[in-house]
């Protein structure tokens, strides 16, 4: 899940900000690899709190 979203978000953030300019690829595979390195440590280690509060919220 963590790979498709940082792609999609990725994706869209560069293409809206720098455009399809020669290169986009380059770029948009550099910005994917570094949302990537930081989504992953966020999802280990951010997603379980996040789900003990939700879990609070809802008994």
């Amino acid at each position: 899940m963590g790979i498709v979203t940082t792609c999609i978000i990725s994706f869209t953030l560069i293409s809206i900000n720098v455009g399809f300019v020669p290169g986009f690829l380059r770029i948009w595979i550099r910005s994917w690899g570094i949302a990537y390195m930081v989504v992953i440590p966020a999802i280990l280690f951010i997603g379980p709190q996040v789900q003990k509060l939700v879990d609070r919220l809802l008994k």
